[in-house]
């Protein structure tokens, strides 16, 4: 018997309304998953 495992493929990051970053992935299953990241406020690097 075969255990699936998921191997997330990025489809693209973007920047909400509020300013958080999102990153988009799926699987080739049909999953998804969407990442937010709270990005600091300060001066760039």
């Amino acid at each position: 018997m075969s255990e699936h495992v998921h191997v997330r493929l990025s489809q693209g990051m973007g920047v909400s309304e509020d300013g958080l970053l999102v990153e988009h992935s799926r699987c080739r299953c049909g999953a998804t998953w969407t990442k937010v990241y709270e990005v600091e406020d300060g001066e760039p690097e």
